[in-house]
């Protein structure tokens, strides 16, 4: 029971006792005052009437009428007159005691009796007879009732204001106890709260203070602890001089498009190499060499911080030479992204160089899942040798194979629509265990097939490129959240489904998602959505997205974390279930001691707001013995257990 009822209890008790002391009280004056006054009453009544009847005791008539107006003009019971000689009754009236309009367990607990009086009737120096009068406490006990009646109402309302204004006080006066639940259960959430408005209340005042103080220490901490997991994420993967990533980290992210799975896709690398860097250095300085490296930095950045482009990534390698992976890339695209960047270059060509070379040269080759690694960096050689020997034109394309799909004589437009607005949708499911004991299940992740024409199941990273160059992300993530709603109807197990970045971005299918995750209820704690760190909107859009999610009562995670770091600070207050590590982090993360260090530093961070934190695409037993030293919460890969239909 709450403190505020406690003490509001405790009034009404309180109120309750002084009533029933103060009733009980009042009662027993009233009824002693009352008694008495019947006693007086009928006493005076016989003295009056002996007196009047000296004269006329001998006359019967007159002696009656007597009785009878006595009688008649007051409260009696019985009145009577007894001849003292032989004790025989010369004359009585009598009528029954009867209390109208008030409840008998009042009469019974008054207790209110008849009293009696009594007087001589004297015949000169001679006692003839005696006179009896009883009163009638009817009317005593009606005035006893009213009186108790004012009595309790006026006890009522006195208690019920004292109970109103009692209540408003005792609310106002502990309402820094609220703000410091809020703030605890926003500790839980993530968030850092400090409460602007400080009690008076001496006691209240201290615990405000120290609460605050508490929360402000924790904010600190987490705060920098993010500051060093950034700094440790920067000095191994990214270039200090654009902020590009290195080149490490884009061997990194090629890896895993190499790598058979779900994420995997085909696509392009572009590499661009500065023309006579040395030159340039010594004909404009180092200063301006800078700045046309920045520049060429700020142009890659631009063109893959694009919506629709928040997947790829941009790099610099080492000195004058920059790279561009851009998975889902189709040909035709990618000549007139390399025409793109040419005539951007030929602008910076003007403060780069005097004469009519041109500021870099560009090489895209096509690259698919299964190559390796060395090959695409050596077909990247041959096509910057081209693009060097062909000076009419400043980039040159390889592709060794014909980039896309396995079958490139698909209308994918045709198939993909076909395969949405018929439900051609195929779920398959990767199991998220708990780090420290592999065979405890967290969740599955739900992953997607589309059924092509000839009943082929096409993995994701062939389709998901061709669905967002088509717009048709909201679509595709509508259908799924659909038939996953559908599967846990019939399978009620823990899952999680990942939404696109466009889904979210689109009023009208963030609309439809939220009417559909509110009309399911009993599936809040079985489902559980994933953003992509890669395609996060702004801080504030993020901050009411996550809002509206969580009104719904679903849970939401972010998945393929780590490419910026700095955000976490902006995530801490979102209320997430989960972090999901990207797996370019996670490879070789047992050979690797800086992975080591950065992996332990976000887990620090994570670990100081109760994140748990969970490792994408553990592969090697190695991996996975190494997070279990760290103490990640939770992992998932081919290790643990590969895509599977269910």
């Amino acid at each position: 029971m709450s403190l505020l009822k406690q003490l509001f209890l405790a009034i009404c008790l309180f109120l309750l006792v002084a009533f029933s002391g103060s009733f009980f009280v009042s009662l027993e004056s009233s009824r002693e005052q009352m008694l008495g006054q019947l006693r007086s009453h009928a006493q005076d009544a016989a003295t009056a009437l002996g007196l009047s009847l000296t004269s006329q005791i001998d006359d019967p008539a007159m002696m009656e009428l007597l009785v009878a107006s006595i009688f008649d003009s007051g409260y009696y019971t019985n009145i009577r007159i007894v001849n003292l000689e032989d004790e025989s009754v010369l004359l009585e009236r009598s009528s029954a005691t009867t209390i109208e309009d008030v409840p008998s367990w009042f009469v019974s607990l008054v207790n209110l009796h008849p009293q009696g009086g009594d007087a001589l009737v004297m015949r000169g120096w001679e006692q003839v007879a005696r006179v009896e009068v009883v009163s009638n406490p009817q009317f005593a006990v009606a005035r006893l009732w009213a009186s108790s009646l004012g009595g309790l109402v006026w006890l009522l309302a006195c208690g019920l204001l004292s109970a109103v204004l009692g209540g408003w006080l005792l609310r106002r006066q502990l309402r820094p106890l609220d703000a410091m639940v809020k703030q605890a259960a926003a500790i839980s959430q993530r968030t850092f709260l400090s409460q602007a408005n400080v009690p008076r209340t001496p006691e209240l005042k201290r615990v405000v203070l120290a609460m605050n103080q508490m929360v402000e220490k924790l904010k600190a901490l987490f705060a920098e602890e993010a500051a060093r997991s950034e700094k440790l994420r920067a000095e191994s993967y990214q270039d200090s001089l654009t902020g590009l990533a290195n080149r490490r980290l884009l061997d990194e992210q090629l890896g895993d498009q190499l790598l058979h799975n779900e994420q995997s896709s085909d696509g392009f690398l572009l590499m661009l190499r500065v023309n006579d860097l040395g030159g340039l250095n010594q004909r404009l300085g180092g200063q301006r060499t800078d700045a046309l490296i920045s520049s060429i930095g700020d142009l890659l950045k631009r063109i893959s911080a694009q919506a629709e482009r928040r997947h790829w990534l941009a790099a610099r390698n080492r000195g004058g030479e920059f790279s561009l992976l851009t998975p889902g890339l189709d040909p035709h695209s990618a000549e007139r992204l390399a025409m793109e960047i040419s005539a951007t270059l030929e602008n910076l060509r003007l403060t780069g160089a005097s004469d009519c070379t041109p500021v870099a040269h560009l090489g895209i080759v096509a690259y698919r899942p299964g190559e390796r690694l060395a090959e695409i960096w050596l077909r990247l050689d041959q096509a910057l040798a081209q693009a060097q020997h062909h000076p009419e034109r400043p980039w040159a394309l390889l592709q060794a194979f014909a980039a896309g799909p396995s079958q490139p004589q698909h209308d994918w437009r045709a198939w993909i629509d076909d395969a949405l607005n018929h439900g051609k949708l195929k779920l398959y499911f990767q199991p998220v265990v708990h780090c420290a004991d592999t065979s405890e299940v967290l969740h599955h992740k739900v992953l997607a097939r589309l059924l092509d024409p000839q009943g082929e199941a096409i993995a994701a990273g062939h389709f998901l490129p061709w669905i967002e160059r088509l717009g048709w992300s909201a679509r595709f993530d509508l259908a799924m959240l659909e038939h996953t709603l559908d599967y846990l109807l019939e399978h009620p197990w823990p899952l999680a489904l990942s939404l696109s970045g466009s889904t979210l971005r689109d009023p009208d299918a963030l609309r439809h998602i939220l009417a559909q995750l509110k009309a399911l209820p009993q599936m809040v704690a079985l489902l559980t959505l994933e953003i992509d760190e890669r395609q996060l909107p702004s801080a504030s859009e993020l901050q009411l997205l996550t809002q509206r999610l969580r009104d719904s009562g679903y849970r939401i995670g972010l998945q393929h974390f780590g490419g910026h770091f700095s955000q976490v600070g902006n995530l801490a207050h979102l209320g997430l279930a989960y972090l999901k590590v990207d797996g370019s982090y996670i490879r070789d993360v047992d050979r690797q001691s800086d992975k080591q260090l950065f992996i332990e530093a976000v887990f620090r961070t994570t670990h100081s707001i109760d994140l748990p934190l969970i490792a994408e695409q553990v592969e090697t037993r190695g991996e996975l013995d190494t997070l279990k030293a760290l103490g990640l919460f939770g992992v998932m890969g081919r290790l643990i257990g590969p895509p599977q239909p269910m």
